[in-house]
């Protein structure tokens, strides 16, 4: 999985998602519970995730959309 976005503003997350979802790319929104487990701090962003092969097209989507400024490095989210 790749890390496209990560961003504490849950509108923007939306967004981003519907965009992939518009373009037929899944994606799955990493740490989206974490918030009411840590008291709705606020303090852990949540995390846009596609898989290894649909990176590139989702970050060029993203970037069509005018998201670029918000999408993270192309480093790997996990194992």
């Amino acid at each position: 999985m790749l890390e496209l976005l990560r961003s504490n503003d849950a509108v923007l997350i939306s967004f981003a998602e519907s965009i992939l979802r518009q373009a037929g790319i899944a994606s799955v929104v990493a740490d989206q519970h974490i918030s009411v487990v840590e008291g709705s701090i606020g303090a852990f962003p949540r995390r846009l995730l596609v898989s290894s092969e649909d990176g590139a097209a989702a970050r060029r989507v993203l970037a069509e959309a005018g998201l670029d400024t918000w999408l993270v490095g192309d480093g790997e989210a996990g194992p």
